[in-house]
């Protein structure tokens, strides 16, 4: 990931983030931006959640809906308002890196030519950083399907664990 680039959030990893109490994994990043639907979404999942968890983020005013060329994008992918909402952030600023779990918001965050990571690719941050061990990162995301709300196929977690160095 480019450690100097702006980084835009949506509300999952900031959710899946929360429930796994990985929150301080993403002060790797020096700076991040969420816009304020976002930041509401996030806060209806996880009433406790502060924005002063994470030291890095700033919450924005919502962007208007961005070019025409992400508004197709937008109705192409059938993306909610959120998702809507932060890759127009992500235009306006020229962002380099979207951090997004929704698969369509994704391939939207691809087109628009930035790098797109979600939960798991800061969770592996984090043990780049030193901010976790290997072992943290193996119970992690071993214990993801029971601890988090983010859907993800077994057999795509277990080839993500089958990547990491072995213990």
């Amino acid at each position: 990931m480019n450690e100097g680039a702006v980084v835009i959030l949506d509300a999952g990893p900031l959710i899946h983030l929360d429930q796994l109490g990985c929150l301080d994994l993403l002060a790797t990043f020096p700076r991040i931006y969420a816009p304020q639907i976002v930041w509401d979404e996030a806060i209806r999942h996880r009433p406790l959640l502060q924005a002063g968890d994470i030291p890095t983020l700033s919450v924005q005013p919502n962007p208007d809906t961005g070019s025409s060329r992400l508004v197709a994008l937008i109705a192409l992918h059938d993306l909610d308002e959120g998702e809507a909402v932060a890759l127009a952030l992500l235009e306006q600023m020229g962002a380099g890196i979207f951090l997004t779990d929704d698969a369509a918001a994704r391939i939207a965050g691809n087109a628009l030519g930035c790098a797109v990571h979600g939960t798991l690719g800061v969770l592996i941050r984090g043990f780049t950083h030193g901010l976790r061990s290997l072992v943290e990162i193996h119970r992690l995301l071993a214990e993801l399907p029971s601890r988090s709300s983010l859907h993800i196929r077994r057999s795509v977690l277990d080839k993500i664990i089958a990547q990491l160095p072995a213990l």
